[in-house]
């Protein structure tokens, strides 16, 4: 018949395997989240600059200053021709430019 000590230890045994499961289950969790948060920041970021420069009064500012920085001789800033918001590119094929 085994002791009570014996057996108390196997149990002890078996709760400290199963914490150390769990902690490193609870570490590896842990890790993804950070993964996931930094991946969800980086998306929330260039959806932000995305509004930004696609935004009505903005895009327009941008191009005023593009308009009044240095240029390289023969060149003009066009602003009229820049993408609209929500413009739809064409899809690209040959004979496209």
């Amino acid at each position: 018949m085994p002791s009570v000590v014996g057996l108390l230890e196997q149990r002890e045994l078996a709760a400290r395997r199963r914490v150390d499961g769990v902690r490193e289950e609870a570490d590896r969790l842990q890790a993804e989240l950070s993964a996931a948060e930094q991946e969800w920041q980086e998306w929330a970021t260039a959806r932000r600059q995305v509004g930004a420069v696609l935004a009505p009064d903005m895009g327009m500012a941008a191009g005023q200053e593009a308009a009044s920085g240095p240029q390289a001789e023969g060149t003009r800033s066009m602003p009229e021709q820049a993408a609209k918001p929500k413009s739809q590119v064409p899809m690209r094929r040959e004979g496209l430019v």
